[in-house]
């Protein structure tokens, strides 16, 4: 009877160990959390047990993209209504509740530097969601995180963007000939450049991160492109403990579209790319990398920990794709449809390029030297930010200007509501107005960190001139051969699927121009 007792003992320990673990996680740690931060002044909804603020998060944003809004470029309202109505009832340092975790935003310039710079202190958050749809980089940390960069890096400088631009340009042709078919015998027609667009970034990235083997990377797009949708599907569920283990039907598809991709991915990098080292110089982004990651691992052969592993590839891939594509596919988008609704700016736009141009071949040089288009997608930048706002975890108790964060919160850093802020841009500050970019980002800032479209710090994103190359040669081309305005037709709804999107579409009315 004894060893009875004792295993009814033993389980009842373990039994108690558990409720206690479960109770902390759901009640007694959270509500400890709220306590340390309303002592500090930073105010908020009370906790609610497991689902927190969420569930009205996601409700106020469903009812939002439920109907368009006003041809207004006031677009916070729509696109980030609880953030928005938090801070104008809590004040700009307040906090939500993201599941069992409270979550501070800030809005202090120098709180939002010291968190994107002080990336040990305040890591990237890990969103499992996510991972399968862009990993690599973006979701590394630590040591791991500082060999990719170093290894990506020569990816991305200036010279290899230069090699680079004239598939930019073949990609921007194709488009260009692709709208001048459509063109009716008045030489106008309507079109939604959304798809195009699409289209088109999926191209040029498919050519400069796989060279020869692009068709084969515009495939991986398509298929990146429906599992993107599916997790947005997933993702009010997200925070459920465990949900990505349930079997449903949405979670066997992500696996299967993810395992497809993996596959192909591998398939291209085995087959098309490693065979070729050592042979032709080729200047793709998957060539570039392995090429430095072959000279990393020959440079340290007694180190096994060096270079990176076949799957370290395939993940830098799939994030060449995504983010990639995305940023400037939504820059792009936006931009055209301000100049649309801004023909003054889109003339000046177009003189500049036909000065510098005329109608030959854009060059790198060239694009360089564009100050009223760099000026315009920089306030389109500010406008419409291809991702609206960015999430850091804190592990560890740390300080950030007076205040005491504990571990276990996040932190939001609300990119939108910065770069809609009228005390940060001044009373014009959800106009469009790229004229406060004439002598560049500092000036236009004054000094402040409330600009960063791609992040900041040593973490931001290492593809930021290359988007920006590839909208210029984009924007540039399109102009020498193209007029444009908005169609009766358009919806002005910009709406966050996982990027600053149009959620209908962008139709425009394209003419001829002779030039």
């Amino acid at each position: 009877m004894e060893w009875i007792s004792c295993t009814i003992f033993i389980f009842l320990t373990l039994g108690l160990v558990c409720a206690w673990r479960v109770l902390n996680w759901l009640w007694l740690r959270p509500k400890k959390l709220e306590k340390l931060l309303r002592e500090q002044g930073l105010r908020g909804n009370s906790y609610r047990i497991l689902v927190g603020d969420v569930k009205d998060l996601f409700k106020m944003e469903k009812e939002s993209k439920s109907k368009s809004m006003n041809l207004s470029d006031d677009i916070v309202p729509r696109v980030s209504p609880y953030i928005q109505q938090c801070v104008k009832i809590h004040g700009k340092n307040s906090f939500i509740w993201f599941g069992t975790k409270p979550r501070v935003i800030l809005t202090e310039p120098e709180q939002i530097k010291d968190v994107l710079n002080k990336i040990s202190e305040f890591p990237k958050r890990n969103n499992k969601i996510f991972k399968s749809l862009a990993s690599g980089l973006a979701s590394h940390q630590g040591e791991k995180w500082s060999k990719h960069r170093r290894l990506i890096n020569p990816a991305f400088q200036l010279e290899k963007l230069k090699i680079m631009t004239p598939s930019f340009l073949t990609s921007c042709n194709d488009l260009i000939g692709k709208w001048k078919e459509m063109l009716s015998s008045d030489e106008l027609c309507e079109i939604d450049i959304w798809p195009s667009l699409q289209n088109l970034t999926s191209d040029a990235i498919s050519r400069t991160a796989f060279g020869s083997s692009y068709e084969e990377g515009k495939r991986i797009f398509e298929l990146q492109r429906e599992l993107a949708g599916l997790i947005m599907k997933d993702l009010v569920k997200s925070f459920i403990p465990l949900w990505r283990s349930v079997p449903t039907t949405v979670h066997r598809k992500m696996d299967e579209i993810d395992r497809d991709i993996q596959s192909s991915l591998k398939d291209i990098i085995i087959n098309k790319r490693e065979k070729a080292l050592g042979e032709s110089t080729t200047n793709d982004l998957l060539s570039i990398l392995l090429e430095s990651n072959h000279k990393e691992i020959g440079e340290n052969t007694n180190n096994k920990n060096v270079g990176m592993t076949l799957d370290d590839v395939v993940g830098e891939c799939k994030l060449f794709y995504f983010a990639g594509q995305e940023t400037t596919s939504v820059l792009l988008v936006w931009t055209m449809i301000l100049l649309s609704r801004y023909p003054d700016w889109q003339h000046r736009a177009r003189e500049e390029v036909l000065q510098i141009f005329g109608n030959k071949k854009p060059d790198f040089d060239g694009l360089n030297n564009l100050k009223i288009v760099t000026m315009i997608l920089y306030e389109v930048l500010r406008l419409y930010p291809p991702v609206i706002g960015l999430v850091r975890q804190i592990e560890k108790d740390v300080k950030l200007g007076n205040l005491i964060l504990p571990g276990g919160v996040e932190v939001f850093l609300p990119i939108i509501l910065l770069h809609h802020d009228c005390e940060l841009w001044g009373d014009d500050a959800k106009m469009f107005n790229p004229k406060r970019f004439s002598e560049g980002v500092l000036k236009a800032t004054n000094g402040r960190y409330s600009f960063f479209p791609f992040g900041g710090g040593p973490r931001i994103c290492i593809g930021q001139n290359f988007s920006m190359m590839e909208a210029k040669m984009a924007i540039t081309t399109i102009l020498q051969h193209f007029s444009f305005e908005l169609s009766p037709t358009y919806t002005h709804a910009p709406s966050t699927m996982i990027t600053l999107q149009p959620q209908y579409g962008a139709q425009i009315i394209i003419r001829k121009v002779d030039t």
